[in-house]
């Protein structure tokens, strides 16, 4: 389930490269807030601090909520690295899950 997460999270974040909606960014966000949330409960679950850590924060960066500017080009590198990071992670430690 970890890896289904991340990487259709990844795909998501890919997708905001191209010109979206603004609805759909909405979608991502509150996507990667869920997403996220469920990745770091289940880094709390295994006892892995630091993908908790790492994962409470993308949840915080993400959240719809109080949205954080920093403008088109920053969130499309800031999309590239955490979609990239995430299908790493399925591939150098795939999960059973």
């Amino acid at each position: 389930m970890q890896n289904l997460i991340k990487i259709i999270l990844a795909v998501l974040f890919f997708i905001c490269l191209a010109n979206m909606p603004y609805g759909y960014y909405q979608f991502v966000r509150f996507a990667a807030l869920v997403g996220f949330g469920v990745l770091a409960f289940i880094a709390n679950e295994n006892k892995n601090e630091k993908e908790l850590v790492i994962y409470v924060c993308l949840a915080i960066l993400f959240q719809p909520i109080i949205k954080i500017p920093l403008g088109r080009l920053l969130w499309n590198i800031t999309d590239v690295v955490v979609g990239i990071s995430l299908l790493v992670s399925v591939i150098k430690k795939p999960n059973s899950n």
